[in-house]
Order: structure tokens, then C-alpha cells, then sequence
């Protein structure tokens, strides 16, 4: 299962963010432990790294980005990507490039705790919670490519 994490579910696991960061540590370890392959944006790196920089200090986001790289892929994003994200009419064009960069990567879902704000986009929105239980279920329950 390919899966591209929001940066809002990156951002929940580093600052421990309740009442969602025990879901998405979860997934994160299910990524890092290859039951899934988890990739990001490549906009979400240096958005994670300013988040908690202000959050938390340099150091513990150094950290959290040496560990965020370590564990997942980034889709790197180019000026094509860009201008696919202005027409999925997306009301936030963050969301649409993130939506974008789920495209690109071919990921089954886009995992997010905020799936309204993907409405009529063409990924699939999942939570945390509702990809771990897919994941738990077995191949079986796996999306077909």
C-alpha cells in the first residue's frame, strides 16, 4: 500500500498532538516497519522543519526531519505538479498540491485527519485510524492497482 501523509499527520506524531498522535505514531511505525510504503511532499519537509523550529527548537527539528527522511519518500514536485494543483479546484492550494503529489506517487490514499478538505479532489482521503485498520486486515483489504 503506497499511502502520502498530510502534513498535518506528520505534524501530530512530532509535537504529540492529542488526541490524533497516537494513531498516526502508529502508522508512521507501520511505515518504517515496510508494511506500507509512506511517502511526503516535498513541500512538507520544509514546513515540518519551520512548524516545529518555532514549536520546539532547531535541534528537535533537525532531528524530526533526519528521522521524517529516513522513514518515508518525497515526492519531489516541479512546475507541471504546481499548475495540476491549480486546476483540481480545490478550495486550499496546499491541500491541492498535496493532492497533486498523491497523484504523482500513485498512492493509494492520502492520509489525512482533515479529509473535508479533499472533497471532489481525485485521491482517496483516509485518516490515520481507518488506514491502520486496513493494514491490520491483511493484503486482502488492500486497494488494487
Amino acid at each position: 500500500m503506497r499511502l502520502l501523509l498530510d502534513t498535518n499527520v506528520v505534524l501530530d506524531v512530532i509535537l504529540a498532538r492529542a488526541p490524533w498522535a497516537a494513531e498516526a505514531a502508529a502508522l508512521m511505525a507501520a511505515i518504517e516497519a515496510g508494511r506500507a510504503d509512506g511517502f511526503v511532499a516535498g513541500h512538507t519537509i520544509t514546513t515540518v522543519h519551520y512548524i516545529v523550529a518555532k514549536a520546539a527548537g532547531r535541534q528537535t527539528a533537525a532531528t524530526a526531519v533526519s528521522d521524517l527522511l529516513r522513514i518515508v519518500g518525497v515526492v519531489s514536485m516541479e512546475s507541471t505538479d504546481f499548475h495540476h494543483a491549480l486546476v483540481l479546484g480545490l478550495a486550499d492550494y496546499e491541500d491541492a498540491v498535496q493532492a497533486a503529489a498523491c497523484l504523482k506517487v500513485g498512492a493509494d490514499f492520502l492520509v489525512t485527519r482533515n479529509a473535508k478538505d479533499y472533497k471532489g479532489a481525485p485521491v482517496a482521503p483516509r485518516s490515520a485510524g481507518e488506514v491502520l485498520a486496513l493494514l491490520q486486515a491483511g493484503p486482502e483489504s488492500a486497494p488494487e492497482r
